[in-house]
Formats: structure tokens, sequence, C-alpha cells
């Protein structure tokens, strides 16, 4: 058994605002829009299966929204869709999503942190 493993850096923000800042331990936080670009992955990190998870022939998506830093570091990931809590699958797309590095996403030509989501799709072949 082949296993391939997608993971897609999404477009947007989840329920997204144009330019709506998100209060976040005091730092402002924008969603994409309206003067505020996305940030774009530098270093992308796809989960691991469990072999929990590959024994019981699970496949699909996590989706993880995340907030990247004006330093391109992510932070703050909450997972919006669930696939598995019980063979690790969705541990697996949170530990992977806060190793993505990106450029920053920019408003006004300088740097601010932005609230994305990430789709971490499991496929087994």
């Amino acid at each position: 058994m082949r296993i391939f493993l997608r993971a897609l850096v999404a477009i947007g923000a989840l329920g997204l605002t144009a330019s709506s800042p998100v209060d976040a331990q005091n730092d402002q936080v924008y969603r994409a829009g309206s003067g505020v670009t996305l940030p774009v992955a530098t270093k992308t990190v796809a989960p691991q299966y469990t072999s929990e998870a590959m024994r019981a022939k699970l496949k699909g998506s996590v989706v993880v929204e995340v907030t990247v830093t004006a330093q391109g570091e992510v932070t703050d990931v909450e997972i919006t869709r669930s696939l598995d809590t019980v063979y690790g699958l969705d541990e697996e797309a949170v530990k992977a999503a806060k190793q993505w590095k990106f450029k920053p996403g920019k408003k006004d030509g300088k740097p601010v942190a932005v609230r994305v989501w990430i789709e971490m799709t499991f496929t087994l072949k």
C-alpha cells in the first residue's frame, strides 16, 4: 500500500471578512482582501499518517485555521474541520501546520499577521 499525502494552502480564511482585523493577544490580525494580501507558503510539511489510521483506512481532509505572523511564522492553530479524533490524524495535521513557513501577507506594503486556513488531505493509494 502506498500513501500519498497532499497539503494545500487555501486561498483565504473561513468566514472571510475582507480586511477586518481579528483581535488576537493585542496584536492586529487581518483577513485577506481589501488591501491585505495572502501570505505565501515557502516551506510546507506534510502530516504523517499514524499506523492506526492506516489500518483503519481513514482518508479525507483536516482543515486548520492559523495566524501567519508578520515574520511568516504559524501561531494560533485551530481545527475547523476534523477528520479523526481517535487515530491521531487531527493532531498530525496541527503538528505539520505549526512547521510551515510563509512570506507574510502585507497591508499598505508592510508585513502584517493574516488569518488563513490550511487544508491537509490524507489519501491512501
